[in-house]
């Protein structure tokens, strides 16, 4: 499992022009999920969006995390990140779960979320989003479980 974390001064989800899904500060997580991924998988990867340290305390250093800065999680679906791209120029999706586990296992990850952080909000599964941000820093960085 694959999460890509942007720590943004807003973020936004639109759906056939409408908005689905909206925070303010916090994190943008783009979750891509791969054929091995299971429940512990996303477990490992949520302890690890949660806790990373990313936001800056009083002196301006990276030592607070999101529930510490009381920043917003938005979770996006994104199969794009378990793409294998070391070889040609057409990505290979074939790390990529069926689109019922990864609904399976995207499901189960917005609910733990939803049960830890006090300010969660999705996407919409295998939709045509269209995802808004404002990148804080920027900061951005690729973790996986």
């Amino acid at each position: 499992m694959k999460g890509l974390i942007q720590r943004v001064k807003y973020a936004r989800v639109d759906v056939a022009g409408e908005s689905v899904a909206a925070i303010d500060a916090g994190l943008l997580l783009l979750l891509g999920i791969e054929t091995e991924d299971c429940r512990e998988s996303a477990d490992k990867l949520l302890h690890k969006v949660a806790h990373y340290r990313i936001f800056n305390d009083p002196a301006g250093r990276m030592n607070l995390n999101l529930q510490q800065s009381g920043g917003g999680l938005l979770v996006v679906s994104q199969f794009t990140l378990v793409a294998e791209t070391g070889r040609g120029l057409r990505p290979s999706f074939s790390r990529g779960a069926t689109p019922q586990q990864a609904e399976t296992l995207y499901d189960y990850f917005v609910r733990e979320a939803e049960a830890q952080l006090p300010v969660v909000a999705s996407g919409i599964f295998a939709a045509d989003m269209q995802v808004s941000l404002c990148n804080d820093g920027p900061v951005t960085f690729l973790l996986e479980a």
